[in-house]
């Protein structure tokens, strides 16, 4: 008896495998995370994570010519702020003439039409590493929220199409989106981090802007009492509906890879766009194991983002954008 359904045809050729697939990236899906600094002609590699780097913003003009020529059309801006600016409050944070400002207005004049999206957290400008105000040995969330939105209002004036909330504060989607429609931006959008994991994979990043807490008497050693413990699954659907309801527009699932059965479930709950953050770890994991000879570093990368799209993820905020994106051309 020989069987009458062979689901090996659908996988006989290239060609077909192509025209059966059920998961396609294409460049529109990719949301490009850049970081900032001060200075002039200064393109620097990270040494955590290999091939990427820290801008100022004249390469930084360049860098998103170059996006906009490959198809990717949205970055995620990030500063690495002098520790002679930094303070308890993130006071640097609210100038107007401060990196932040200036990146978005250099990547606006540039390139209009590039999505500008821009980190809203107070551990680059913290003196103490943390993402809020740190009194104590306790981080303030409501005193925290105002500062915040206080940021959301200013990256809204410099030109910031949406503002991404990274912090994981208690109420601050509602405190920011308060504040942006009392100035007028009601066009300003919301992409929250709202599923955003206490987790180990975010050495390289903190690396890149110097921005892990410091060890310090009364100041926490981590960030578990506002990022969520990764062993929760249903916390991370309530935080997610509840930035929903704050008027979140855009939410977000971080890291990416170990969280894949996150992503389904928000994605199977909600009915907002689902971004997930592929987090500097999983990158430079890939890049040392490359680089040992132990893995095909294209054929991991492209089989990593296709798992966090078919997961559900409808943006992907990846280092891999540019590579990815050279392989699908």
């Amino acid at each position: 008896m020989h069987p009458l359904i062979r689901n090996r045809r659908l996988r006989s050729s290239e060609t077909i495998r192509r025209m059966v697939r059920e998961t396609v990236l294409t460049p529109h899906d990719f949301l490009v995370p850049l970081f900032v600094v001060e200075g002039k002609g200064i393109k620097q590699e990270i040494p955590s994570m290999p091939d990427y780097y820290r801008l100022s913003l004249d390469n930084l003009e360049k860098e998103v010519k170059e996006l906009w020529k490959m198809g990717l059309r949205a970055v995620l801006l990030f500063v690495k702020v002098p520790d002679d600016l930094k303070d308890n409050k993130g006071s640097e944070a609210l100038n107007p003439n401060g990196l932040m400002q200036l990146a978005i207005q250099h990547v606006k004049n540039v390139c209009p039409d590039m999505l500008v999206m821009t980190d809203v957290a107070l551990d680059p400008y913290s003196s103490y590493g943390h993402d809020g105000i740190v009194e104590n040995g306790r981080i303030l969330n409501d005193e925290t929220s105002e500062i915040l939105a206080e940021m959301s209002v200013s990256h809204a004036q410099a030109g910031a199409d949406f503002v991404a909330p990274s912090d994981m504060m208690d109420g601050r989607i509602l405190t920011i989106r308060e504040a942006l429609e009392e100035e007028g931006f009601i066009e300003t959008g919301i992409m929250s981090y709202s599923a955003k994991y206490a987790s180990s994979f975010y050495g390289p990043f903190r690396d890149a802007l110097d921005s892990a807490p410091v060890d310090m008497k009364n100041v926490p050693k981590d960030k578990k009492t506002y990022q969520m413990d990764y062993a929760n699954r249903l916390e991370a659907i309530k935080e997610t509906q509840m930035d929903i309801d704050e008027g979140a527009d855009i939410v977000m699932v971080k890291p990416g890879l170990c969280y894949l059965d996150i992503v389904r479930e928000i994605r199977n709950d909600v009915e907002v766009p689902v971004a997930v953050y592929q987090v500097s770890g999983e990158y430079a994991m890939l890049k040392a194991a490359a680089e040992k000879g132990w893995l095909e570093h294209d054929a991991v990368m492209m089989e990593q983002l296709t798992a966090i799209k078919r997961a559900g993820a409808d943006i992907i905020a990846s280092y891999f954008a540019k590579d990815a994106v050279r392989l699908m051309s």
